[in-house]
């Protein structure tokens, strides 16, 4: 795809990432769509509940804010109302060649830029990069996916439930990626043995958190390592195990300031969510990739990468139970070689498969595929 195109693309919150790791992906997508020469539009709602809940921490907000300004000053994010809704996509749209609707959008924005797509002529897709489609399929029945030109699902798994269940005729497998500009490895003395950055969440892995990280963690801090959480939403009984297991928990981290906190600690971890680890094995999710593109050596609970994505044991290492991890963390933080090896392999996977450019190259595709 040689000219240039107008591509919009709506998401929940661009300058917020307070519990909302979308961001992550899309604002890296975004600059490589813009370095390969097409305009982009980023759209998100005024007052967002991510930027709302942002706001209420203090000066680290201000920091997250500047930080973004500063890291992606080409993104060109305007913000609209509910009431002027009509009038900003007229406006907006007017123009344009492909939109991409994220699903953590409200379903009254897809049906009135839906409505103008029939008038416009541009492409539309929606993007879903959660396990709604699995865990409460009944809220995407409500969307109008069948008005759509197609989905693009961030793991097969996924693809699979809008083919069969929901289906959707035009469904792409689009995983989420690395922005190699912002996640890579930065040489600092180590100040964390081990550290984990996640949200607690919907009680989604509450069980998998107390056998491979605070348990084994309590034994690490009683052999005198430093063993640090990262994260939002962590209710009062868990920021109470946290600190009762010797873990230091920090609160929220600006997504931006990850690669200094991973460049700063020898060993990573990776818990994915329930839903991860069943239903919707093969889905790595957007931590696995940022901590492997800052060359970081991760240790995972059990997950299967049953797409290939990555090379188990070569790029990242998998346990199966809480004792598996005590043993292979005392392994790792013993092992400098074994860490640099596999920091390596991660780093080398991420620059040769996964990055933001690979995925704006494959959105092309699926965009020359949708016009020819």
């Amino acid at each position: 795809m040689k000219r240039q195109l107008g591509i919009g693309i709506f998401a929940h919150s661009w300058i917020s990432d307070w519990n909302h790791g979308n961001a992550h992906f899309l604002r890296g997508l975004a600059r490589e769509l813009i370095r390969m020469g097409h305009r982009v539009g980023c759209y998100e709602e005024s007052g967002s509940w991510s930027l709302t809940n942002l706001m209420q921490e203090g000066a680290i907000a201000s920091t997250s804010l500047e930080r973004f300004r500063s890291a992606y000053p080409e993104l060109d994010v305007r913000t609209y109302r509910r009431d002027e809704l009509a009038e900003f996509l007229d406006r907006e749209l007017a123009g344009s060649d492909l939109i991409l609707l994220h699903e953590w959008n409200e379903p009254k924005l897809m049906i009135e830029v839906l409505w103008r797509r029939a008038r416009m002529g541009f492409r539309a897709l929606f993007l879903d990069t959660h396990h709604r489609a699995c865990s409460a399929p009944k809220q995407i029945r409500r969307l109008p996916l069948n008005s759509f030109d197609g989905v693009l699902a961030f793991g097969e798994a996924i693809s699979r439930i809008y083919r069969e269940q929901f289906g959707v005729k035009n469904v792409w497998t689009f995983h989420e990626a690395a922005d190699p500009s912002v996640f890579h490895p930065m040489e600092l003395p180590a100040e964390n043995d081990l550290v984990w950055i996640g949200n607690w969440g919907d009680e989604e892995r509450t069980a998998e958190l107390m056998e491979f990280l605070i348990e084994p963690a309590r034994e690490l801090v009683a052999r005198g390592r430093r063993v640090r959480v990262f994260g939002v939403r962590y209710p009062e009984a868990a920021r109470e195990m946290l600190h009762a297991a010797g873990i230091e928990y920090c609160g929220y981290l600006p997504n931006l300031a990850v690669p200094e906190v991973y460049g700063r600690s020898r060993v990573a971890l990776h818990v994915p969510r329930r839903q991860y680890a069943g239903e919707l094995s093969g889905i790595p999710t957007i931590r696995v990739f940022e901590a492997l593109a800052c060359g970081i050596p991760l240790l995972c609970s059990p997950w299967a990468d049953v797409e290939g994505l990555f090379r188990e044991g070569e790029d990242y290492l998998v346990v199966h139970d809480g004792r598996e991890m005590k043993a292979k963390l005392c392994e790792l933080l013993e092992n400098e070689a074994l860490r640099r090896r596999l920091g390596a392999s991660g780093l080398e996977c991420i620059r040769q498969h996964h990055t933001c450019r690979h995925r704006a190259v494959r959105l092309m595709e699926i965009y020359g595929e949708l016009t020819r």
